[in-house]
Parts: C-alpha cells; sequence; structure tokens
C-alpha cells in the first residue's frame, strides 16, 4: 500500500507543528521519521493513523484519499512506545482482542490459530497463557508488534517502539523488526529520534527540523551527504569551528579549506569526531589536548585550538599523548556551511 502526504499542515492553539509536509512512501517499504522533540514527526504519524486531522493538504492511501477516513477504517496498524497491551489478558488474549472486536468476523478456532501464527511469527510461542507483568519489556513490546499484525494491517504505524527498552534490546529488537518486515513486506512507517535506530532499519529516512522536511534519502545518503549543518549535527556528533569564507576557501586560524560555492562572509566546518589526525608537525590546526577520556575499545580526546574552540576526536587505545601536549589536527572529510 503506498501513502501519500501532499502540502499536509497540522495546527494546534499555540503553534503549527506541520508546515507543508509532502511525502511519498512506497508499497512495502520501510520508512523511519527522524527528529529531534518537537519537529512533528509524531504528529504526521498521527496524521497517517486518522488520530490526528490535517488542517490542509490530502493523505492518500494508494488511489483512496484517506485524509478523513476514521481510524477504525483505515486499516493501520499501530505500535506505541509504552506497549498499551490489556494488563488484565494474557499475551494470547491481547493478540486475540482486535480480531475479535474487528468488522471482519471470525470464528474461535480462527482466531486462535492466527494468534498462534503471530507468537510463532514473534518468537514468543511459549508464553500464550502468561500476562504482560509476567514478562520482559522487549517480550511486550513483541506482543504489541503481534497485535498490530493481527487484524493484517494495509499500513504499520510504529511511534518510537523501543524508546523504554535498554540499549541492547533495543538493538536486538530493531534487527529482529527489519528481519520480520522482510518477511511481511508491509509498509511500515517508523518514528525515532535515535539516529542509529533510523539507520539501521529504514530503506529511507525523512529528517524533520520544525515541522519541515530538511533531507529524505536512503541511509548513505543522508550520512555521506547531509544537506545542512543541522542534518550533519543530528546524525551523530560532529565538531564546529568557525570559519572566515573568502573567494571560495574558509579560513581557521590561516588554515584553508575547499568551500565552493559557499558564499564569502562567517561560515562553519562541520566534521566526525572519526574523521581527526593527531600529528606531531605543523599539518593542520594547531591544538592542545585538554583531556583523554578511556573506553572500551578506544580514546576520546578533548582538545582546544589556538582561537580557543574545542574539538573532540577518537583514536586508537594505545594513543601515547597526554593532558597539555601541543600538536596539531589533521581534518578529513571537512563540510564547509554558511552561517545561519
Amino acid at each position: 500500500m503506498k501513502i501519500r502526504l501532499t502540502n499536509v499542515v497540522k495546527e494546534f492553539e499555540t503553534f503549527r507543528a506541520v508546515h507543508g509536509v509532502s511525502l511519498d512512501i512506497e508499497s512495502g517499504e520501510l520508512v523511519a521519521l527522524l527528529g529531534p522533540s518537537g519537529s512533528g514527526k509524531t504528529t504526521i504519524l498521527r496524521m497517517v493513523a486518522g488520530l490526528e486531522y490535517a488542517d490542509a493538504g490530502v493523505i492518500y492511501f494508494g488511489d483512496e484519499n484517506a485524509t478523513d477516513i476514521p481510524v477504525r477504517e483505515r486499516g493501520v496498524g499501530f505500535v506505541f512506545q509504552h506497549y498499551a497491551l490489556f494488563p488484565h489478558m494474557t499475551v494470547g488474549e491481547n493478540i486475540a482482542f482486535g480480531m475479535k472486536v474487528s468488522k471482519v468476523r471470525r470464528t474461535p478456532q480462527a482466531i486462535a490459530e492466527r494468534v498462534g501464527e503471530l507468537l510463532d511469527l514473534v518468537q514468543l510461542g511459549g508464553l500464550r497463557g502468561r500476562f504482560p507483568g509476567q514478562i520482559s519489556g522487549g517480550q511486550r513490546q513483541r506482543v504489541a508488534l503481534a497485535r498490530a499484525l493481527a487484524v493484517d494491517p494495509r499500513v504499520l504505524l510504529l511511534d518510537e517502539p523501543f524508546g523504554a527498552l535498554d540499549a541492547n534490546v533495543r538493538r536486538d529488537l530493531r534487527r529482529w523488526l527489519r528481519k520480520i518486515h522482510d518477511e511481511l513486506g508491509i509498509t511500515t512507517l517508523f518514528v525515532t529520534h535515535d539516529q542509529e535506530e533510523a539507520l539501521d532499519l529504514a530503506d529511507r529516512v525523512v529528517i524533520l527540523n520544525k515541522g519541515r522536511i530538511v533531507q529524505e534519502g536512503t541511509p548513505e545518503a543522508v550520512c555521506r551527504n547531509p544537506a545542512d549543518a543541522f542534518v550533519m549535527n543530528f546524525l551523530g556528533d560532529a565538531n564546529r569551528l568557525d570559519a572566515d569564507i573568502r573567494g571560495g576557501r574558509a579560513y581557521v586560524d590561516d588554515v584553508a579549506f575547499e568551500a565552493d560555492g559557499v558564499a564569502d562572509g562567517g561560515g562553519q566546518i562541520l566534521f566526525r569526531p572519526a574523521d581527526v589526525t593527531w600529528r606531531e608537525d605543523g599539518q593542520g590546526i594547531a591544538a592542545k589536548i585538554v583531556r583523554v577520556i578511556d573506553r572500551p575499545d578506544s580514546r576520546r580526546v578533548l582538545a582546544l585550538t589556538g582561537s580557543g574552540q574545542p574539538v573532540e576526536f577518537d583514536t586508537a587505545p594505545e594513543f601515547p599523548h597526554t593532558k597539555g601536549e601541543a600538536g596539531f589536527i589533521d581534518i578529513r572529510r571537512p563540510r564547509v556551511y554558511a552561517a545561519a
């Protein structure tokens, strides 16, 4: 089922949450809406679900105008961050609930068989008779997904589904979710503020800021070619150095970087901590180490440039230099942007 949003707007009493968003989600695609709190991603998801109505614009499911269709008639499955399971029902009863209240009538035997199929799909076959309070958070989220799939949705919507879980469980579940998606091929829209989660899971990532789409593309495209400084910053650790841009070059402490197409004036150079090499010779921007932080498989070095601008970079555990030592930071893959 293809989903199309065209110039969709959502306003609340005191602010506009979504500003004319247009987006196509292809049939069978898994798309992540990624952005900080307040960027409009959950509001867009709720409008697709029918839990909120657009104040302007159109939402299509395939060729059908679904903008004003009630939520129960849209054929969507919804998975929330906090599971929303019925605590007084067993795992099996939670999964069966949607089928029992659906307009599509099924026999008790058919419902029981479908529950068994879904429990096997989410790898919880032995937990049918347990209650939500008797299973782990990761298992509860699998039950929530099985319940959403029970009604054979045309579209699957997930709102921060792993946000309440610890890091290791989240990592395992998102890889499992990707496997389930590949098996079922349901058009899926996934909301998250976790960059790693979006890049791991999605076919395409849509990055939002203040109710507008600022970039969309494959994980590779948005990582390798961030559209602006906001995207560069949001997609992971980024160092930022103020620069003076003149004649297609950006200058930081008299060290020049290519800045083709960037207007003269104030600007910024952004780069990842992994894209810095510490040198003892004169290649790069002069700097002094102010702290070295040890991590299990690396060291994070904090330094200050000659003009007092902070830089953080990662090194091998064997990095021999310590606080107070002077040297130079050599930057690979710098990105130059005009000052906002």
